[in-house]
């Protein structure tokens, strides 16, 4: 592949060791084009994540400076570095586009960090490659700050997310249907493949790259399945397990991605790409945040079954590999698709036990969690103080969140009974569910406020949100304003140009609730080779 014209090529530099070890540019060269960065006017380091470089094993003082941003805004190769722009193809809003691409990040290589753990190292809003098609390449910087803040409160929380090293700010302007200021985000993770990666290979027949792609996938993410009887069947099973944890964990979040298209599903089990993403704040299932999703496919309710049809994408790709017969093939993968489900709703369950303060099991603890969410949809409450107050004095903390307390007064002394069952005590009870419900999430409010500081050149508003959101369920007095819930005139409503952040509270076509789908993926219905 061709790359595209671009400014100067990055010029190759000792700088800062990384240590790389690239085994993804190792593939047949179809995986991917081999390009540099296109140079930044003026790279300045807006924040350097210490902790995570000091993790991965890189020297934090030494690239939090002037060197430093000239790598990270790609001004610079760093030795060992191996540039290249990743091939995938995708379902965007249930439509098949058969090669996108990174069309604006350059994966500079990977290391090994101190855990002994392969990551990747990608910058984001590095200049235009073969993939880009009409788009310039460049990130403004509102989805830069905006992908920092939400992946390192994701991180923060626990959930298995991409995370971000570094915002570099270009000193270039970036023109969309408005100008803003540029950057770059450079984005560390697990790996970049998805579920798209695997797509592109299938729908261009070629086995062999599937192979290849799947044998890297289970060296670097699912050794045991290396050792199964049938390693790609288990490669299969470990991602849908992976998944369905992910999706059960944005769940007992309130959160959604808001584009949970094929291309963005990692095969890895990470929460990727923060675009039209957000918390809720006051609860209902058919939430959307996104103002390009008009049907409501990716509201908060319809998350568990995108996720199966997703992976029932993936496992059409492995058909092939599964098994000779294509008959056969179908259906063991369609046989790991149908136990979804289930392995979703233990995970689901799992997360809301530890919600409740539940740390033993009884069947009735479904039905429980669901109770509240419709109490809490029933009375306009606020999901994450909801659960986070229902620590406080029995529980009776949690009724100032909603409007008509009434099915929560219910719905409470349910949950008292049960509680009471517990072998572990109340106060024991209530000290877990601090640990297991935020007070401090990245409310949409806040966002937007370190957002439209940040583009007038005030970085002081984003510095103090990830300060508080590095520290989710510790609660100080003095950060009260962080934990509560957006005022009317603060409430983000419709998509913004600085931060492709849409917000809208509809009944479209999302469920009454965050249940199990109703109906699993079919393998056999799509295109087969």
């Amino acid at each position: 592949m061709t790359p595209p014209p671009s400014a100067p090529a990055a010029t190759v530099t000792e700088g800062p060791a990384f240590g790389f070890d690239n085994s993804y540019a190792r593939l047949p060269e179809r995986f991917y084009a081999r390009l540099d960065p296109a140079r930044a006017e003026a790279p300045r380091m807006i924040r350097l994540n210490r902790p995570l470089a000091e993790a991965l094993g890189l020297d934090a003082e030494a690239l939090d400076g002037p060197a430093g941003a000239e790598i990270l805004a790609g001004n610079r190769v760093p030795e060992g570095a191996e540039p290249l722009a990743m091939a995938y193809a995708g379902h965007q809003f249930g439509g098949w586009v058969p090669q996108l691409g990174d069309g604006r990040a350059i994966l500079l290589g990977e290391v090994v960090d101190r855990a002994g753990r392969r990551r990747d190292i990608q910058l984001k809003g590095s200049g235009r490659t073969p993939f880009s098609r009409s788009g310039d390449g460049r990130a403004p910087l509102g989805p830069v700050l905006r992908e920092y803040i939400v992946s390192e409160a994701m991180a923060a929380l626990g959930v298995p997310t991409t995370r971000a090293l570094a915002a570099v700010a270009t000193g270039q302007r970036v023109y969309r249907d408005y100008a803003a200021p540029g950057a770059v985000l450079t984005r560390v993770a697990s790996s970049h493949i998805r579920v798209g990666t695997f797509q592109f290979f299938s729908a261009r027949r070629d086995r062999e790259a599937l192979v290849l792609l799947a044998d890297h996938v289970i060296a670097r993410h699912y050794p045991g399945a290396g050792a199964a009887a049938e390693p790609y069947l288990a490669l299969l099973e470990a991602v849908i397990a992976a998944q369905a944890r992910l999706v059960a964990a944005w769940m007992g979040l309130g959160f959604i991605h808001g584009v949970m298209n094929t291309d963005n599903m990692t095969v890895s089990g990470e929460t990727i790409d923060f675009g039209p993403c957000a918390f809720m704040e006051a609860y209902d299932p058919a939430t959307v945040f996104s103002s390009i999703d008009q049907y409501g496919r990716y509201a908060y309710a319809n998350q568990p079954g995108i996720a199966q049809w997703n992976l029932a994408c993936f496992a059409q790709c492995l058909l092939p590999l599964l098994a000779e017969d294509e008959d056969a093939a179908i259906a063991k993968a369609q046989r790991a698709i149908d136990a979804y489900p289930e392995i979703y709703r233990a995970a689901w369950l799992g997360v809301m036990r530890a919600k409740l303060g539940l740390a033993e099991v009884e069947e009735e603890d479904g039905a429980l969690a669901e109770g509240l969410l419709d109490a809490m949809a029933a009375g306009r409450a606020d999901f994450t103080l909801s659960f986070r107050r229902l620590a406080e004095e029995g529980g009776e903390g949690a009724r100032e969140c909603f409007d008509e307390p009434a099915a929560f007064d219910d719905w409470l002394e349910r949950w008292r009974a049960r509680l009471a069952r517990e072998s572990r005590g109340a106060e024991a009870a209530a000290a877990a569910m601090r640990g297991a419900n935020p007070l401090y999430i990245p409310r949409n409010h806040l966002v937007e406020q370190a957002i439209e500081a940040g583009e007038a050149g005030d970085f002081g508003p984003f510095e103090a949100l990830l300060d508080v959101l590095a520290r989710p369920c510790e609660e100080c007095p003095e950060l009260a304003r962080y934990a509560a819930p957006a005022r009317p005139e603060e409430t983000v409503r419709a998509s913004s140009g600085r931060s492709s952040q849409g917000l809208a509270n509809t009944s479209r076509s999302a469920s009454k609730g965050p249940k199990s789908p109703a109906s699993p993926a079919s393998i056999a219905c799509s295109t087969r080779w």
